[in-house]
């Protein structure tokens, strides 16, 4: 993806090798990551085949939002959508999602999913702003290498 500027002075661009750290940062920072997952081995199974990538927005060079998407070759599916904490309610959450929301369509992709905790409120008012609405679904998971279930 070529450099993408928005109307509140955000740019957009794809991950590089030397900005992985910045990014794992940011996301610890935000509150992101969690302890059964490595952000570092995420970045790189995104960056691995073409069907995901990582993307940033900075705004006077600083990294202030990014956002990891990718799909499956039916949905879409964003992870790790941050705002520093420093920059929130600017429009960069919108960008970043309207960034992510364009990549899937780029390639063919109809309809975007993601999940957010049950008991994030603010996030949900924030994806229902922007037109996503509950499915009323069900999310199973299984560790494949037998780990314990997680939150």
């Amino acid at each position: 993806m070529n450099s993408a500027s928005s109307s509140c002075g955000l740019t957009i661009t794809a991950l590089e090798d030397s900005d992985i750290a910045e990014v794992i940062a940011l996301w610890q920072r935000c509150g992101s990551t969690r302890p059964w997952n490595d952000p570092g081995r995420d970045i790189a199974l995104a960056r691995k085949e073409a069907n995901a990538t990582v993307l940033l927005g900075r705004k006077d060079g600083a990294l202030v939002a990014s956002v990891l998407v990718g799909h499956d070759g039916h949905r879409g599916w964003v992870y790790y959508v941050t705002v520093d904490p420093d920059d929130r309610f600017k429009g960069f959450g919108r960008v970043i999602m309207s960034a992510a929301e364009d990549w899937l369509r780029e390639r063919g992709i109809e309809k975007l999913q993601l999940m957010v905790r049950g008991h994030n409120a603010k996030v949900h008012a924030f994806y229902e702003s922007l037109g996503y609405y509950d499915q009323d679904r069900v999310v199973y998971a299984k560790w494949l290498d037998g780990r314990e279930p997680t939150p």
